[in-house]
């Protein structure tokens, strides 16, 4: 059965190791793993930590550049793709879909015309926050911003993202942030790789109410293959009963239409069930044991977030 994966951070890999392509690697992703996996789009990450980079919109950029070479050079597999039909447009010439998405708002560094570069570059999604308060919001993982919702300049990206068709990402954003987005969008939101907080409460996850709410607007939620927002056990086992588990609750509160896939890949250190891309059908055979049907399984492999691309881009 052919996946969507909503996030992997292969591209920051690439980037620290000048050496690995990405055809043919060592890490979680590469076009091999993607296409032994049955892959039909892999979702790109240029992933930013403020931590590091002091220049985020160059680096970002920089990031941008390096995908876009990885393309050129392996482009009689992988093709980037910006909507719907351009992904059945690779399909039908074997290709794999690579969509570009942006992981930490403040590559924007406070301003709306670094939006339509990004935009003019491919990049169709966009995490608003990471774990650092920057220009548009605040994240999840300090106490005090949990309550804290959206900045004046987060409002007009939210806007000026629905106008341009971008999917807005809620994954990492405060509780309150969370809640702004989907007042303020007129589009459907997602999460790409967040899991249930009833499950294992940690504050990455979403409770409950968030899934209703992803739910009721048409949105997904990726299931992440992290082990600390996979299980609250002290091991650093990512075991796929741990996923099930989720993927059941969240069946159980938001329906089938709102389950997705967002392995986290190159951006986590777990002991993987699924060791990497080319073994994401090991989640099939657990979901049928539970009783899910062949076309709630294809749902949550891929046609959930197609239709959430072509309902928004």
């Amino acid at each position: 059965m052919k996946f969507i994966d909503l996030h992997c951070d292969t591209v920051s890999k690439l980037m620290d190791d000048n050496k690995c392509g990405l055809k043919k690697n060592d890490f979680h992703v590469d076009i091999e793993k993607l296409i032994k996996g049955n892959c039909l789009a892999q979702t790109f990450a240029l992933y930013i930590d403020l931590d590091v980079i002091k220049n985020p919109y160059d680096y970002c950029m920089s990031m941008a550049k390096k995908f876009h070479e990885e393309m050129d050079n392996n482009k009689e597999f992988i093709k980037l793709a910006t909507n719907y039909d351009e992904i059945m447009k690779n399909q039908q010439h074997n290709k794999v879909t690579a969509l570009l998405s942006i992981e930490e708002g403040a590559v924007l560094e406070g301003k709306i015309e670094y939006l339509n570069k990004f935009y003019d570059l491919g990049v169709r999604m966009i995490t608003l926050s990471w774990n650092h308060e920057n220009e548009l919001c605040y994240p999840h993982n300090e106490e005090k911003f949990r309550k804290k919702g959206l900045k004046d300049f987060g409002r007009e990206v939210v806007h000026t993202m629905n106008e341009l068709g971008m999917i807005i990402d809620v994954s990492h954003i405060s509780d309150g942030g969370f809640y702004d987005i989907a007042e303020i969008s007129r589009k459907p939101i997602i999460a790409t790789h967040s899991n249930a907080r009833a499950v294992t409460n940690h504050s990455r996850n979403l409770t409950d109410d968030m899934i209703k709410v992803i739910a009721n607007c048409g949105g997904v939620t990726g299931i992440n293959f992290y082990h600390t927002f996979l299980s609250e056990d002290q091991g650093v086992d990512s075991k796929l009963e741990y996923m099930v588990n989720h993927i059941k609750h969240i069946h159980n509160v938001g329906g089938i239409d709102v389950i997705a896939i967002g392995s986290d890949f190159d951006g986590i250190e777990s002991n993987l069930d699924i060791k990497d891309a080319s073994e994401m059908g090991k989640l099939y055979d657990p979901l049928k044991k539970e009783g899910f049907s062949e076309d709630q399984i294809e749902k949550i492999y891929n046609k959930n977030v197609l239709r959430v691309i072509k309902d928004v881009l």
